[in-house]
């Protein structure tokens, strides 16, 4: 026969498969019985393989010791000056709705009141933190701080 044959046969062994499967659901069996059974293979399966071999990792140290190279370069960049800045929010409105802000206009932000601040150096965010006032002037107590290894890699 053709391979046009071959393929019908396959068509409808993929078909009885599947009204097979479609019937095997509707008997109001437990999906939980399947899942079981699906665990309790995949656990059979898993102690088979008696030649897995636990994998072996060195440590990770966030106080790499680096070079004197490194650290002259690191003391040249730690005299830069840099801009912070706190985000409370942020919007997207369209340019004719911009034009029409005036005195008083109130532009709704994406944050829920209360919700912390981005702090951003150089518009990358580093911190998150909470409004304080001091001596009448406001300021940031920070929360939540990016690891100095995290920071000096975004430097690099």
């Amino acid at each position: 026969m053709s391979e046009d044959g071959e393929g019908l046969d396959d068509w409808e062994a993929a078909m009885a498969e599947q009204a097979e499967a479609e019937a095997g659901e509707s008997d109001g069996g437990d999906p939980q019985d399947d899942i079981d059974a699906i665990m309790n293979e995949q656990a059979a399966g898993a102690g088979a393989t008696d030649d897995a071999q636990p994998a072996e990792f060195d440590e990770l140290q966030e106080d790499a010791p680096i070079s004197q190279a490194e650290k002259k370069k690191l003391d040249t960049i730690l005299d830069i000056p840099v801009t912070i800045s706190m985000e409370v929010g942020r919007s997207e409105i369209s340019i004719r709705n911009l034009l029409q802000l005036n005195q008083g206009s109130v532009v709704e932000l994406d944050r829920v009141a209360g919700e912390p601040l981005d702090v951003l150096v150089n518009g990358t965010l580093i911190a998150h933190g909470e409004v304080v006032v001091i001596n009448d002037k406001f300021g940031i107590r920070l929360t939540d701080v990016i690891s100095q290894v995290e920071r000096i890699k975004k430097l690099r």
